[in-house]
Order: C-alpha cells, then sequence, then structure tokens
C-alpha cells in the first residue's frame, strides 16, 4: 500500500497544485497518515467495472465495511441506481480534464444514505505518468434521514 499511497498523493498534487497530505515523513509514515487521515479517501482500478482497491480508516468506517470487503466492492455499488448516470458522467469528465469537483449521494453497505458536498475525484498516475485508477476525497458528508 506503500506504493499506492504515494500514487494518491503524487496524482492529487499533479493534478490539483497542492498537497492532499503533509508528506515531511518516510513513505510508510505517510502511508500510515494517509490511513489514519481526518478525511474519507478511496480509489478504484482500471477494470471495466471498477473495483476499489483503498479506503483509508475513515471511508471504512463510513461504508461500514472491512478493508477485505471493501477492496472487492465495484465502486458502482457505492452509489443507488437513481444516481448511477451522474456517477458515470463524473468518472468520464475526470478521465477526460483529470479531475472533477462533485457532491452526490451515496449508500453504505447496511444502506444508509448520505450527501457527499464538496469532494474532489481525479486520475490516478503511476510512476511512468499511465493512469492507473481514479480517487475520490472527500470531508464534508451528512446522512440522511
Amino acid at each position: 500500500m506503500i506504493f499506492h499511497s504515494q500514487y494518491l498523493i503524487n496524482s492529487f498534487q499533479h493534478w490539483m497544485g497542492n498537497s492532499l497530505l503533509d508528506t515531511n515523513g518516510s513513505p510508510l509514515e505517510t502511508a500510515q497518515a494517509l490511513f489514519e487521515a481526518p478525511f474519507a479517501l478511496v480509489s478504484h482500478g482500471t477494470e471495466s467495472d471498477p473495483i476499489f482497491n483503498y479506503g483509508n480508516y475513515k471511508a471504512l468506517e463510513l461504508w461500514e465495511l472491512s478493508w477485505e470487503k471493501f477492496t472487492r466492492m465495484p465502486s458502482r455499488i457505492s452509489a443507488e441506481e437513481l444516481v448511477q448516470e451522474e456517477r458515470d458522467r463524473l468518472l468520464k469528465e475526470a478521465a477526460n480534464k483529470g479531475f472533477s469537483y462533485f457532491s452526490g449521494v451515496r449508500i453504505t453497505s447496511t444502506g444508509k444514505r448520505f450527501e457527499i458536498q464538496d469532494g474532489i475525484l481525479w486520475n490516478l498516475l503511476d510512476e511512468q505518468n499511465k493512469l492507473c485508477g481514479q480517487a475520490a476525497v472527500y470531508s464534508k458528508c451528512t446522512f440522511i434521514t
């Protein structure tokens, strides 16, 4: 996960021009800080039906899933059928320009709905600057009753 953490941080810096997290520590310390960050951070791969491949502690808590279950879940399951079209549009927009800002309703593993505000979605790049997935970060979300 250390390499993946570096992809998350470096790609965010590349597209957004600022830091996702203070990265003054070692790669291991940075990966740990990212996992324990006060914001939700998720990513998925480039499969035809992308599977989540990262969720920090805040995200796992929010989605009510273990690491093992979260990293086997197709990311499309995170959105209700009603908002799939908007989610697909957002993913395409980010794929085309590198990043996108978003808000939207998502659903936890137990069916609770929550609204994300002021999220950022961006393309993940590997060390050769090749697309290796997409990530999203958000700190503002409200459960909908």
